[in-house]
């Protein structure tokens, strides 16, 4: 693997595989479990601006991270396209949550400008939701009532092995000071960012969907 693959090579690739499995590029994105917008960011900033989803990506054309770098993947026989060892496998939404656990590590979009602005944030499950504060007038503090995107991966990019969960709904600023002293008790709710003053977030899922890399 190259230390620094060329981001255009590997996007006229992907362009290229997705053409010859016949893959509009609302389907690839739904396949590798991300937004189209998002699909088109990545294409345009290279592996290094988030590895896990270019795992996503190579396992949605059936070929491994690796050939898709090298670009010398042999053609598939006809009729098995789609054939992969490792390949992508639904998941259900209560096993969604249940890999998201109680809290962690994840990313946000927010919409901001032609493409969204994609930011780490640590955040804290409560009842089916995800919370996270963050400075006021910061990157990552949306607009009240904006649509949001939230995504984990663990995916291990040697063995293409892991999953994904991404959640789109729409961000809320929580207000009320007994319910933001609640939240700042949560499991992993310190230390976080925001200073004496947080603007604390909640995503409301629209819709929830994940995927399993290698094992079904």
């Amino acid at each position: 693997m190259t230390e620094h693959p060329d981001p255009v090579a590997i996007a006229r690739r992907i362009t290229q595989r997705r053409d010859q499995l016949g893959l509009s590029e609302g389907t690839l994105a739904y396949r590798a479990n991300m937004a189209p917008a998002y699909l088109r960011q990545l294409l345009r900033n290279g592996p290094q601006f988030d590895p896990p989803a270019f795992v996503r990506i190579a396992s949605a054309l059936g070929a491994s991270w690796p050939e898709l770098l090298s670009g010398h993947r042999p053609d598939a026989p006809p009729g098995q396209a789609g054939a992969d060892p490792r390949p992508l496998f639904h998941l259900t939404e209560p096993q969604c949550w249940e890999l998201l656990g109680s809290h962690g590590v994840g990313r946000v979009g927010l919409p901001v400008g032609p493409a969204p602005v994609v930011l780490p944030v640590n955040y804290a499950v409560d009842v089916h939701t995800i919370v996270y504060r963050t400075s006021p007038g910061g990157k990552a503090a949306p607009d009240d009532g904006s649509p949001a995107s939230f995504q984990v991966d663990h995916i291990d990019d040697h063995r293409s092995d892991g999953w994904s969960v991404l959640i789109l709904g729409e961000a809320h600023h929580v207000d009320d000071p007994q319910e933001q002293q609640r939240l700042a008790a949560l499991p992993g709710a310190t230390p976080w960012a925001g200073g004496a003053r947080p603007l604390w977030v909640r995503i409301r899922p629209g819709e929830v969907t994940g995927r399993r890399i290698g094992t079904g």
